[in-house]
């Protein structure tokens, strides 16, 4: 019978020890951060798919977005933050919020699919955005732009989805060097960061984004293989951003893997540990 109660007792205790373990991890990403795997190389080259990183969720307050979804498909879970905090969407405000700085490299709900995304902040509530010939103008006035080279990568699967870089130098075959234009850009608060170039395309030539209140336009890095706020929501893009769907900023990198699982270690990429996003 002792025994009985003592395995009894043990079991009570492991269910404790996992519900309290859950409990503190959930409070944990829900208040200060959250972890984001980088999936596509649309930021490049500030983040690199496999890049992993910890977003700072007291940045900018808190949101029903501040809520972690958890998404397993493949195993039939999907509970979307809307399915917790769901309760405090629609006011488009924050508890202890702070406004985002341009530039800052933010992850935020997408407005329609309520996927994670990772971009970096160009428009701020009443700016009005443009680019013409590839080159951003806020508010009438160009950004500053430095020709810096060129960004080059192996023609390789990349990451856990296995995708293929888009490359300047055209189709080039498997293990030749794929090559980007890069620059340096400057927005008129000082920030500066690189952006890759691949071709002339349509988003390369826009008309002007007037970006409403409470609302914030984001772009990728590399700026002709990014899904952003150049193109409407309706068509499959980020459009304007709602405050309250910010998430958090993304300021370090702790750990980068080039190959399809972080537990490949031959694929670590060693000189990107902690390394700061800028």
């Amino acid at each position: 019978m002792a025994a009985k109660e003592k395995t009894g007792n043990a079991f009570v205790e492991t269910i404790k020890t996992i519900f309290w373990a859950l409990l503190i991890a959930g409070v944990f990403r829900t208040l200060f951060f959250q972890p984001f795997w980088i999936p596509s190389g649309s930021m490049k080259e500030t983040l690199l798919i496999g890049d992993f990183l910890f977003v700072n969720k007291m940045a900018y307050g808190y949101s029903y977005a501040s809520c972690p979804s958890l998404m397993l498909p493949g195993v039939g879970i999907e509970i979307d933050a809307k399915d917790v905090c769901g309760v405090f969407d629609g006011d488009n405000e924050r508890l202890f919020g702070s406004e985002p700085e341009r530039g800052d490299v933010v992850v935020f709900r997408h407005p329609v699919s309520g996927r994670d995304y990772i971009k970096r902040l160009i428009g701020l509530p009443g700016d009005k955005v443009q680019i013409k010939n590839g080159v951003i103008s806020l508010n009438g006035t160009p950004v500053e732009v430095e020709d810096a080279g060129r960004f080059e990568e192996v023609m390789a699967p990349q990451g856990p989805q296995q995708l293929r870089p888009r490359c300047e130098n055209g189709p080039v075959g498997q293990g030749a060097t794929c090559v980007k234009s890069r620059q340096i850009e400057t927005l008129p608060n000082g920030v500066s960061y690189p952006t890759l170039n691949i071709t002339n395309q349509q988003s390369d030539n826009t008309g002007v984004y007037t970006v409403p209140e409470g609302h914030y336009f984001f772009m990728g890095d590399n700026r002709d293989n990014s899904a952003d706020s150049r193109l409407a929501q309706r068509a499959g893009g980020v459009g304007f951003v709602p405050f309250e769907n910010l998430i958090g900023r993304a300021d370090r990198i702790m750990f980068s893997s080039a190959g399809r699982s972080m537990l490949f270690f031959w694929t670590w990429r060693g000189d990107r540990f902690f390394e700061a996003v800028r």
